[in-house]
């Protein structure tokens, strides 16, 4: 058995959870945000038996899609004595970050 952990945009978490639970996999949704843009994830538990994690992966690859944002930043220039100068900077978000690790046991009470 594996533990798939799968790190979701926030648009894309009931997505990934529908077409989950549609094709049969129990799903725990965690709450969760980014260190880099603070922004929301949705953080998904799905147990798999291996034979079904190609599966549960391909889903979260169909259902979770990266898109650009343009943010609004701050920089100091070397030699400017800390003044700020604003600029749009251009990030990709969205997509999905997926960590499989093995279970040594599962018992469900």
């Amino acid at each position: 058995m594996k533990l798939v952990f799968a790190i979701v945009h926030d648009e894309d978490g009931h997505k990934v959870m529908d077409e989950l639970n549609k094709s049969g996999f129990s799903v725990t949704k965690l709450c969760s945000s980014g260190g880099f843009l603070k922004a929301g994830n949705t953080t998904l538990l799905v147990g798999v038996e291996e034979d079904k994690l190609d599966m549960v992966i391909g889903i979260i690859e169909k259902k979770s899609k990266s898109r650009k944002q343009v943010l609004s930043s701050t920089m100091s220039p070397n030699g400017m004595g800390g003044v700020f100068m604003p600029y749009p900077v251009e990030v990709v978000v969205g997509g999905a970050t997926i960590f499989v690790l093995d279970v040594e046991r599962f018992e469900k009470v």
